[in-house]
Parts: structure tokens; C-alpha cells; sequence
């Protein structure tokens, strides 16, 4: 299956979005209606949920459940990524940017983002970052 980042965002915004009580670990099974993205199968978005656990974008408590991931909360990492990719605009920006170059890496589009959010930021303030 391929990885598809469009997916990985989606599910990232609403892993974010998820009421979880103070020190609470949830289960998260691919086809739980909190998680659902329009257009994608619950196959595809466990393969996903992997790729955000493996990425290291969520803490799963130490919990490994059968049929879904535990999901504490998003990491220092998890953050920061969703946070660079957030604004419809600059994600649409970052994605063109990356299939331009032909490739990409997480870490990369990261990086990509964060070079637009900074030159946003340096226009709409004047400050030089």
C-alpha cells in the first residue's frame, strides 16, 4: 500500500481532536466512526495509524492492543508536524512543492512546511525569522 500524506493529516487532525480524560489511553480501531476520513477504507487507514505510530507521532501509553493502536496522545513530534501542515493553504503549498521535487519524506515535508509558515509569518509581521 502506498502512504498517502493527505490520509496521515487527516487522521492526525482528528487523532488531535479526540476527548481523552487527563492520563486516559484510548483504543483506536480503524473503523471507529471518530476516525473515519470519506473515501478511504478502514484498511487503509489502519496501514496509516501504523505509519503515524511508527513515525513516532503519537504516544501509545506502552499499549499495544489487538485490532487498533492505543492513543494517549500525540508527541512533541506529532505536534510539531500537524502544526506545520495544518493551514489548508500552506499543506496545499507543501504537498505541490514535494511532488515538484519528485519526492519526499516525512521529514521533509515537515521542513517544506515550516519554510512556508516562516515566510508567512515573515510577510504578514516584517519580521525576519
Amino acid at each position: 500500500m502506498k502512504r498517502d500524506m493527505d490520509l496521515i493529516r487527516e487522521l492526525l487532525l482528528k487523532l488531535e481532536g479526540l476527548p481523552i480524560r487527563r492520563g486516559g489511553i484510548v483504543t483506536i480501531s480503524a473503523d471507529a466512526d471518530e476516525i473515519a476520513v470519506p473515501g478511504y477504507d478502514a484498511a487503509q487507514i489502519e496501514y496509516h495509524l501504523k505509519q503515524i505510530r511508527d513515525s513516532g507521532f503519537i504516544d501509545e501509553g506502552g499499549s499495544r492492543p489487538a485490532g487498533g493502536i492505543g492513543f494517549r496522545s500525540l508527541t512533541p513530534k506529532g505536534h510539531d508536524f500537524l502544526d506545520s501542515v495544518r493551514d489548508p493553504k500552506i499543506w496545499a503549498k507543501t504537498k505541490g512543492g514535494a511532488l515538484d521535487a519528485g519526492g519526499f519524506t516525512v521529514d521533509l515535508l515537515k521542513d517544506l512546511a515550516k519554510g512556508f509558515v516562516k515566510q508567512q509569518i515573515e510577510e504578514r509581521t516584517g519580521v525576519k525569522l
